[in-house]
């Protein structure tokens, strides 16, 4: 295919999403579903009228990942309902470290045992399809910042950070095929990819966060009003912390959810100071005091432009997955490992993680069963390829993850929307 017929391809997939798109909310599965398919049939699994090949572009498609996950994570930060407090996150952050590093350990232990994949192989794989995705799990996700359903709310939260805390296991297998330096005894690994590239990550995000709304809260209390471009200010955010991560050998993907969060619950916290302040003065002179407050903030304002981002990229990246497959590559060992993934690792590492957190077993079944893999997962494929993984590895690799992401969107998108309606049916007075 050539330029003028993917520019045709997309546009018509677009426009069909924005015809349709009433009547696509109320089928029982996702829209992802349908990119899949579309990409399946024109792909060499059907017509082969194109063909995207991962291993020669993955330079291109890292970039890429990078960007559309960049977006989601920042779109999922600003979605956090405020404050943050221990007892709110207590259960996605388990989901993000304890369950995260169970679910790699159960990937790694069947590649290495039952696929005859080495340890480094095998710790890489289970890196790569271990964390959820925050691009194609929309449809589970929290829908705007005051949304309270806490079972969207883990799902939101743990896909923010796990994108994050995946990172570690990825240097480690990467370290023990020869590819990173792991210092003696891991030494160099604890201390540099787990300890600080984690916090500082966290901090640097938190940090961005925090300033942006103190400099956007303070020009917007001057008279005459600025114009702000909230958009650009976002994706500033977004660009600045995880450019300062790159620098430090922090995780970029920690930094820019922490920012959004962080911007997110300081600007709140700043209207509502702001309004404490006023309103005894207001009463005395018989004014409303919330009429003197800013009422657009960064993260909310910015929110729109990012999900229309969001929905952009998954179609053209699910599309390209779509082109990526032959009929061959639905092998056994593929299947296996995703039906693994999705059966046992991510239910009993869900299970383990949230033991002590109080969280309803319901809450736990669902969230054990909608780990959605997608673009997250494809992103460290296409790393650790850039960094010099074998060929004949990368392309086992490439092939056990493609079958991993065809499959969720396919399992997940088609019992997503029927369970999350029973449970907030059920739910309901």
């Amino acid at each position: 295919m050539n330029s003028a017929s993917w520019f045709v391809l997309i546009g018509l997939l677009m426009l069909a999403k924005g015809l349709t798109s009433p009547f696509i909310g109320r089928l029982p599965f996702t829209s992802a579903i349908f990119y899949l398919a579309v990409g399946l049939l024109l792909g060499p699994t059907v017509f082969g009228l194109f063909h995207f090949n991962p291993l020669e572009e993955s330079a291109f498609l890292e970039v890429l990942t990078e960007v559309v996950v960049l977006i989601s994570l920042f779109s999922a930060g600003v979605k956090m309902p405020v404050p943050v407090t221990f007892a709110r996150w207590q259960a996605p952050i388990f989901l993000a470290f304890i369950s995260m590093s169970i679910s790699v350990a159960l990937v790694a232990g069947l590649a290495h045992y039952v696929l005859g994949m080495s340890p480094g192989a095998a710790i890489l794989l289970g890196a790569i399809v271990a964390p959820t995705d925050p691009v194609l799990a929309t449809d589970v996700q929290t829908r705007h910042p005051d949304d309270r359903d806490q079972l969207r709310f883990t799902l939101t939260c743990e896909a923010g950070m796990n994108d994050g805390t995946a990172f570690p296991f990825v240097m480690l297998g990467m370290g023990l095929l020869g590819l990173h330096q792991l210092g003696e005894f891991a030494g160099q690994w604890m201390l540099v990819d787990v300890l600080w590239a984690t916090f500082a990550g966290i901090a640097i995000g938190v940090t961005g966060g925090w300033g942006l709304a103190h400099i956007a809260t303070r020009l917007r209390r001057m008279k005459p009003l600025p114009g702000l471009l909230n958009d650009f200010l976002g994706l500033g955010l977004i660009g600045t912390v995880y450019g300062l991560s790159l620098w430090m050998h922090a995780y970029g993907f920690l930094a820019v959810f922490f920012a959004a969060v962080a911007l997110r619950h300081t600007e709140t916290a700043l209207s509502a100071a702001t309004l404490e302040t006023r309103q005894p003065l207001a009463a005395e002179i018989g004014v409303e005091a919330r009429a003197e407050i800013p009422e657009q903030h960064v993260s909310e304002a910015s929110l729109i432009f990012k999900e229309h981002l969001e929905r952009i990229s998954e179609l053209v990246l699910v599309l390209l997955i779509g082109g990526m497959l032959f009929v061959d590559s639905w092998s056994w060992r593929a299947v296996g490992l995703a039906l693994f993934v999705f059966a046992i690792a991510r239910p009993a590492s869900v299970m383990i993680g949230l033991i002590g957190t109080g969280t309803p077993w319901r809450i736990r079944g669902l969230a054990g069963w909608f780990g959605i893999r997608g673009i997250g997962s494809i992103y460290y494929l296409m790393y650790a390829i850039q960094h010099g993984l074998q060929e004949d590895l990368a392309l086992e690799l490439i092939h056990l993850t493609l079958i991993v992401v065809a499959l969720s969107i396919l399992v997940h998108g088609i019992s997503v929307k029927p369970l999350l309606g029973k449970f907030l049916k059920r739910r309901q007075p």
